[in-house]
């Protein structure tokens, strides 16, 4: 999952209260993703490692102590589960889905279909975007599907900015349904040249991953203060990978798009002209 490099790490735009609450849950993500996913432990104890994790949150979440092994990690996570009377629901989807990973990785398993990819999502972003509206105060669920949507289109984009990282470690993200309409083999994706039923099929993930987004980005005109405006900056962020990967042709399994200072300015502008007609 990259070190969850599209979850904001309470930057400064972050409501000041909220930044200590954030950067616990980040912390607490990003330990569990680099038990999935650093090193060179086989699948077995990496496994244990986050039941492990699981049983710690648990113990927080009970006013229990754990394990001791990520003592830093819960100093931290333990007031903000009380405090906010956070849910650990979510956080134990992502445990879900870094178990998910590093049975994905061991088997050498492919996604079926685009169905199946949009599933993982569910454990693998959007519960960030659940415990951040939680952290806000929002709970209707017209703003939670809006959140879903915008999380789920960032691990998108996260995959097709990857592609080619991805691939060279025999992590397939396109699903085997749509390379196979795209009559697209593994070789065309492992290649550094062009390919059209490759382009083709990156163009299909971009448009999937662009609708979703469009459709979650109202959330940011409703959030109030600065953590709306952050959110306004997370989906232009994602839109600006998506625009960089088109300017390549879809060519994403050549080269990895990179958003550079000079895209910040893009940014900040989209952002503050963002469509506040009502919905």
């Amino acid at each position: 999952m990259g070190h969850y490099e599209n979850f904001p790490v309470a930057s400064w735009l972050c409501p000041p209260r909220l930044r200590p609450a954030i950067a616990a849950i980040y912390a607490f993500a990003r330990t569990a993703d680099d038990i999935a996913d650093e090193g060179d432990a086989a699948a077995t104890e990496r496994l244990g490692d986050l039941r492990a994790l699981r049983h710690d949150l648990h113990a927080a979440a009970g006013g229990t102590n754990g394990s001791g092994r990520w003592a830093l990690v819960f100093q931290a996570l333990r007031p903000v589960l009380r405090d906010f009377s956070l849910p650990i629901a979510p956080l134990e989807q992502l445990l879900d889905a870094f178990e998910q990973d590093v049975l994905f990785t061991a088997a050498a398993s492919r996604y079926q279909t685009d169905d199946q990819l949009l599933d993982y999502c569910t454990r693998s972003a959007n519960p960030i975007g659940r415990l951040l509206l939680h952290l806000y105060g929002i709970q209707d669920a017209h703003s939670l599907t809006q959140s879903d949507q915008i999380c789920s289109a960032l691990q998108l984009i996260n995959f097709w900015q990857d592609l080619s990282v991805d691939v060279a470690r025999q992590r397939w993200y396109p699903s085997a349904q749509a390379m196979q309409q795209h009559q697209v083999k593994d070789s065309d994706l492992q290649a550094h040249q062009p390919c059209a039923p490759a382009s083709s099929l990156i163009t299909q993930y971009v448009l999937q991953a662009r609708g979703l987004m469009q459709q979650g980005a109202p959330l940011a005109l409703r959030i109030p203060g600065r953590a709306g405006w952050e959110l306004r900056l997370v989906v232009q962020g994602g839109l600006r990978i998506l625009d960089k990967i088109a300017a390549l042709n879809h060519e994403s399994w050549r080269v990895r798009p990179r958003l550079g200072l000079m895209d910040l300015a893009v940014l900040l502008w989209r952002a503050w002209r963002m469509d506040r007609a009502p919905e």
